[in-house]
């Protein structure tokens, strides 16, 4: 029977392996005055080396000189080294063994470490289930018992024991997870759990599997479905607080193990097991059913909206002609006017006789029709859908339990009597009704007795939504609708997390500073306009001019592309995934739901991988495939295919690519570029939205932010209406690769003052490519006057009592930010969801006032740094053409009905696309080196326009061939040399 491993070998390797590198030997290795007198003692050299590595091995790892072990070269030449002896004296000790010994006991003493004895069992025992009770992972496992027993001055036992401890210990912790949550359930709730697993005997559908699908397409029938699932699982009775009896990573465990576990699995696991995933997954799916149908009412409500702005301008088109023709008549009718008063006749009969008085008549009617129509609110047309609005907004409100700061909301006031309107069958609205309503809507909806129903029930209904986006009114049992300030850190851990984003203490101190920069650039920039002193920049006829950009690619960097290109070698996608997973080892991030294991297939992992990725599927990637079957790629998508798996094998190309010479050429992996890319969606039912720029098609974006070295190291979905700008920190912050990012570039649509005052807080210095910079104008402290050539530029003073005001939640919004309690989008698209703008929402912008105006001045004074931006920006929108490229099946839409599953396609289409990049820069590289080699000139300077972004040499399509022969990692596809290298040689 093998043996249970909790350790991978490179985790063995890691933790108990003697290190070799010159930093880590002086940091464990080095001697102090004390060993170097014990070791004195020593008779003969050979004893005192030898000595001095037991020593060494008894520090770290910890185990000691080991039977017949033979330390590594370069620990004994550094050991050696410090007692003047020839590493070469190691060969000679230890001839008995009796000697070795005694070393080991005396040395031990010294050190005041002891062996391993029975009793350290129970300690190591409970240090395993300490660290188990977060993770299944056996490296933190198997760390905290080798810290613990190094702080107990206890020499190592034997790795095999210890990892069988720390197996032991995993056991107890999920034991005890599993009882605590299990505990908590009742008898009738475990009945309840329990019927989750019986098929329909109608449907043959299990309960579990309904409660799981989910639909993402916003419409009434879809939106009641989330409402009779969220009412099912309520029914449960499962109290939400159960899950702070076990730790939040240990549940978050449990919670995806019931998400993708079929229903006869769960039925096999014990009666413990199999509750307690259940009622892990069940107060996990009231959060996100409750979340599911919160967002579906936005999206529904704004749709009504949307149809009544869309409507208007199709009656605006269609009325065009009846409008000329009565502009028209009202032009004649001037005509008649005006002649009549210089000759003195009667009006109304030069009126009658020019334009005749029944054509006006008859033209009354439509010219008040006109009037009528003409551009009214929004509120009007969406009410006119109320009909619709009936068909989700009762039970809406019945389904959540709305709550607001303050007893006396008159928001909340409204839509609890929108809910006593609808219980009781009463159709008017008393006079007396909360109008929660700006003061155009206030003059639709009517006051006291004269309130119109429909609109007063739109306007209340909207409004909800505004203050439910903004955080003012949130519900209970919600994860993204929760209170403003639930998403921040608590006071008291502010200054901790502060310290490290190195903010000045005070408001003051930080305006202070900003103002004498931003009044010596001003002055500066002046001067230099005055002297015509800056290229490419002016102010002419008081507006600012900037010469834009031509794209900077000498024609022999483009012969260099064309020839490095032709030299690389043809490959199949399934040979350069395996390829690439051979040499980055990204394949173990994907490990099992449950044990933390990597997948015993890696040719059925990637197949799975590239199933979403090219947007082929699971069964079409079956049916294409040798080698792999449906059930295995199945199984693969659900217990190794999660968010935190893709991070994690993306992060591991990302770093291997910037590791390579090459890369180099591009960036030195500190700047980074996002944008937004437009999918269709497919056929009626797929999560989408439809955004006028892309066409009539509903759609989605997937967001990618790119490293200076092509690498795209992060990727989300987000929906095709949705702002880009509130989702540029979210790659910065939220990437797990070992990228140091200080500078990142955006187009237009990621630049607003939020983003330049959040940027300059968490320490990224933001650069976007704002294509209406003439017409922003700039924030200052001093009066407008004191810059005479820039007075054009120069919009209102910037208000700096409110940055002192707010300056401490604003620090307290930028540390939660950076300590990752919530995503900045978040936070974001709630500030920006207030109709009326709030104090921190200012203040914000205030700051970001100050940090674009210094911003703007470093972009017009500086052509480098434009050259930068469209630089970084380029490489970002060269990689869509190889995305698109690689989701071509299905003609490229994202057909799923659930946006969880379109996220994976996103997922895996920015993997593939990195392995595609990672790929492409080793083998450029290596091509680079055969043209040098050859004679044939390759200069950095040219390199730097040739990307790693080509795929005509890819087979991206047909049969997919997972059966690769096996091949060490330094083998290599042989370059096309017969076909180019004599051309250019």
């Amino acid at each position: 029977m093998a043996r249970r491993e909790l350790l991978t070998e490179e985790e063995r390797a890691s933790l108990f392996g003697v290190p070799t590198e010159r930093a880590a030997l002086a940091r464990h290795y080095t001697l102090g005055p004390d060993d170097l007198d014990f070791l004195a003692a020593r008779r003969g050299d050979a004893n005192r080396l030898g000595a001095a590595t037991w020593m060494a091995l008894l520090r770290h790892p910890g185990f000691g000189l080991r039977h017949d072990e033979t330390p590594p070269r370069e620990l004994l030449a550094y050991l050696a080294d410090q007692l003047g002896l020839s590493e070469t004296l190691f060969g000679a000790y230890g001839g008995r063994a009796k000697t070795r010994l005694e070393h080991g006991w005396d040395v031990a003493t010294h050190l005041s470490v002891r062996g391993f004895e029975a009793g350290d069992v129970a300690f190591a025992l409970d240090r395993a289930a300490q660290a188990a009770w977060a993770t299944d992972q056996g490296l933190p496992i198997v760390h905290a018992v080798v810290e613990g027993l190094r702080e107990r001055g206890v020499i190592l036992p034997a790795s095999a024991r210890i990892e069988r401890i720390g197996l032991a210990g995993r056991a107890r912790a999920r034991k005890r997870a599993l009882d605590a949550v299990a505990g908590a359930v009742t008898a009738e709730q475990a009945t309840a759990l329990d019927a989750l697993l019986v098929p329909d005997p109608t449907t043959g559908v299990t309960p579990i599997a309904w409660l799981r699908d989910i639909a993402g397409s916003p419409s009434a029938r879809n939106l009641s479905g989330l409402l009779s699932r969220l009412a099912y699982v309520r029914r449960i009775g499962l109290d939400p607080a159960v899950a702070d009896n076990i730790h939040e990573r240990r549940f978050r465990q449990l919670v995806r193990e019931g998400a993708v576990a079929p229903a006869f699995l769960l039925s096999d696991y014990s009666v413990r097991r199999r509750r307690a995933t259940l009622a892990a997954q069940m107060i996990d799916l009231e959060a996100r059913l409750s979340d599911a149908a919160v967002q579906m009412f936005d999206k529904q409500v704004g749709e009504l909206f949307t149809k009544a702005r869309a409507a208007q301008k199709r009656h605006n088109v269609a009325s065009a002609r009846d409008v000329g023709r009565l502009m028209r008549l009202f032009d004649a009718t001037l005509d008649a006017l005006a002649t009549a008063r210089e000759d003195g006749i009667d009006a109304i009969e030069a009126v009658d006789q020019a334009v005749g008085w029944a054509r006006l008549q008859e033209a009354r009617p439509q010219v008040e029709a006109l009037a009528a129509s003409a551009d009214p609110d929004p509120l009007v047309g969406a009410a006119a859908r109320y009909m619709t609005l009936r068909r989700f907004g009762p039970a809406f409100l019945e389904a959540f339990r709305f709550r607001a700061a303050g007893g006396r909301d008159s928001a909340l006031a409204a839509v609890k009597l929108v809910q006593d309107l609808n219980r009781s069958g009463r159709r008017d609205v008393p006079a007396d009704a909360p109008l929660p309503f700006s003061r155009a809507w206030k003059a639709l909806v009517g006051e006291g007795e004269n309130i119109d129903r429909r609109l007063y029930e739109t306007a209340a209904f909207a409004t909800l939504r505004d203050r439910l986006r903004s955080g003012d009114i949130w519900v209970d049992g919600s994860r993204n609708y929760r209170r403003f300030d639930a998403y921040l850190l608590p006071r008291a851990e502010v200054p901790a997390a502060a310290a490290s984003l190195g903010l000045p203490a005070t408001a003051g101190a930080y305006l202070a500073d900003r103002a004498r920069q931003l009044d010596w650039r001003l002055r500066r920039f002046s001067s230099a306009l005055r002297r015509n002193a800056i290229e490419d920049v002016e102010i002419r006829s008081g507006k600012l001019k900037v010469t834009p950009l031509s794209a900077d690619v000498p024609p022999e960097a483009a012969r260099l592309d064309a020839i490095v290109d032709r030299l690389l070698p043809k490959v199949r996608i399934t040979r350069l995934l395996s390829e690439v997973a051979r040499r980055t080892g990204f394949t173990d991030r994907f490990t099992e739901l449950r044990s933390g294991k990597t997948h015993p297939n890696p040719q059925a992992l990637l197949a799975a991988v590239l199933a979403d990725g090219t947007n082929l599927g699971l069964e079409r990637m079956a049916d294409s495939s040798q080698g792999v079957t449906y059930a295995q790629l199945a199984w693969t998508q659900a217990w190794y295919l999660s968010e935190e798996t893709y991070a994690g094998a993306l992060a591991c190309i990302v770093d291997a690519q910037a590791a390579l010479p090459l890369s180099r050429v591009w960036g030195d992996g500190t700047t980074s570029s996002s944008d937004g890319q437009f999918f269709r969606s497919g056929r009626r039912g797929a999560a989408g939205a439809i955004n006028a720029k892309y066409g009539a098609d509903p759609g989605q974006k997937i967001y990618t932010h790119v490293s200076d070295q092509y690498a795209p190291f992060h990727s989300q979905l987000i929906s095709a209406t949705a702002a880009e700008a509130p989702h540029v920190l979210d790659g910065l912050l939220h990437n797990a690769s070992s990228l140091d990012i200080h500078e990142h570039y955006t187009d237009t649509g990621g630049a607003t003052d939020h983003v330049f005052a959040l940027s300059h807080l968490l320490g990224y210095r933001f650069v976007p490519r704002i294509r209406d910079l003439a017409d922003r104008r700039l924030g200052t402290f001093e009066a407008a006057g004191r810059y005479k050539e820039l007075e054009p530029l120069i919009g209102r003073p910037i208000n700096t009592a409110i940055i002192h005001e707010c300056w401490d939640e604003v620090v307290r919004l930028a540390a939660s930010l950076k300590a990752k309690t919530v995503a900045p989008s978040v936070m974001l698209k709630k500030l920006s969801a207030y109709k009326r703008q709030n104090r921190l929402d200012f203040a914000l912008q205030e700051i970001g006032r100050i940090e674009r105006a210094l911003f703007t001045l470093d972009w017009l004074e500086s052509k480098t740094l434009r050259q930068r931006c469209l630089a970084g920006l380029n490489k970002s929108e060269s990689r869509h053409a190889l995305a698109a490229a690689v989701f071509t099946q299905r003609q490229g839409r994202l057909t799923d009905r659930t946006v969880e599953s379109q996220e994976f396609r996103a997922s895996a289409l920015n993997l593939v696309t990195a392995a595609i990049v990672y790929w492409n820069t080793l083998y450029m590289g290596r091509a680079v080196e055969r043209l040098r080699a050859s004679g044939h000139p390759a200069p950095d300077h040219l390199l730097a326009h040739v990307a790693p972004l080509g795929w005509t040499h890819i087979s991206l399509t047909g049969d997919y061939l997972w059966r690769e022969p096996a091949a060490g990692s330094e083998d290599f596809l042989p370059l096309r040399l017969n076909e180019r290298l004599s051309s250019v040689a």
